[in-house]
């Protein structure tokens, strides 16, 4: 299996959880009650830690750049559609192998795809919030283009792209996973709180916050899980084995965020949910969905844990998935619960038939 890891990052990926020792004393948790999965679960991790690797898959040519930051060009024929990913974890998951790339599939059905690479961070833009990425790197790119692009981010890009999209013109505006509405992480929020608290003075010294705090933050939001995939793992074969170890290699690398970003995620808004309440903005404009005045939907995962349901921002139209964070991307329902649907929009809006008020659930 050829995987796509990009060129952005600075080292390879770490063959294994991190930060490992965390993972470890989480797996001891998770198995204190029931110690005979304890060695299933580790005969997980040393299968992950010694599993080959695939061919690097070269990453696409960067047609223009804005500071640290590439637009990389994937063809295709038709309207400009730029994909915004997260600042945490790289791009790559939007094209992890040749058979689980949504970008390349939405170049293949009538349009010229285009991945923001957000690059390698530099500790001396450690006052680089998100709203000043969107302003200073995200719009200036998307400027570049000879039309105004249909949007599609996903995660914390989805709730950039969506900022973005309240400030400049764009044909169209889809978010996938996004968080908006903050308050909807409730009573998790005390506990990704805590973290950012006690990581805080470290990451003020280094200027950035590593991918080992925003790790940790997702693996609080379901550690059962996190160590069920490791024990299920030891058992998996053939593709589906292969599959787990590129998303693992995905999700163990990343570039760490600049202080200044990190810092207004977990303070401003999972701490006081600006975006939420109409408070967030974005080079002195304020910025939220009812500002968007283009055709706009929210792809939304019933299961997510990592941006639950509730965070959804409420664009014009609405989606439910019944697929997982990254399952609804690659997963083995991904084409007919995510990408058949949201080509089908996207030709919809770049026809000039704009989408009504839509809501469809797919039961997990």
């Amino acid at each position: 299996m050829s995987v796509y890891r990009g060129t952005a990052q600075t080292s390879a990926p770490q063959h294994g959880p991190r930060p490992l020792p965390l993972f470890l004393d989480m797996v001891r948790s998770e198995t204190a009650a029931s110690p005979e999965r304890l060695p299933a679960v580790l005969e997980g991790l040393r299968r992950y830690q010694e599993a080959p690797r695939g061919r690097v898959r070269r990453a696409m040519p960067a047609r223009f750049r804005k500071r640290r930051a590439r637009l990389r060009d994937y063809g295709g024929e038709g309207p400009p559609v730029v994909f915004v990913p997260s600042l945490i974890n790289p791009p790559f998951v939007l094209d992890l192998t040749p058979a689980t790339s949504l970008v390349r599939w939405i170049a293949a059905s009538g349009f010229h795809a285009w991945l923001v690479d957000w690059g390698v961070t530099d500790p001396r833009d450690r006052d680089m919030d998100v709203a000043a990425h969107v302003e200073r790197v995200l719009e200036p790119l998307l400027a570049k283009l000879p039309a105004p692009p249909l949007l599609i981010g996903y995660c914390l890009g989805g709730t950039m792209a969506l900022a973005a999209a309240s400030r400049m013109k764009v044909a169209g505006l889809a978010t996938i996973a996004s968080p908006w509405r903050f308050a909807g992480y409730g009573a998790a929020a005390r506990d990704i709180a805590a973290l950012w608290e006690s990581a805080r003075p470290t990451c003020d010294q280094l200027g950035v916050v590593p991918m080992e705090v925003l790790q940790t933050g997702f693996w609080r939001l379901d550690p059962a899980r996190t160590v069920a995939k490791y024990e299920a793992f030891a058992k998996l074969e053939g593709d589906r084995a292969a599959m787990f170890v590129a998303l693992e290699d995905w999700a163990n690398a990343g570039e760490p965020l600049t202080y200044a970003a990190g810092a207004e995620l977990f303070e401003r808004f999972i701490g006081e949910d600006l975006p939420g309440r109409g408070l967030w903005r974005v080079g002195g404009v304020a910025v939220g969905p009812e500002r968007v005045d283009c055709p706009s939907i929210d792809y939304v995962s019933l299961s997510d844990r990592i941006v639950p349901a509730a965070t959804a921002a409420g664009l014009a139209a609405r989606r439910d998935l019944g697929a997982g964070h990254v399952g609804m991307i690659v997963g083995g329902s991904a084409r007919r619960q995510l990408w058949e649907p949201l080509r089908d929009w996207l030709h919809g809006v770049a026809g000039g038939r704009e989408p009504g008020q839509s809501k469809e659930e797919h039961a997990p």
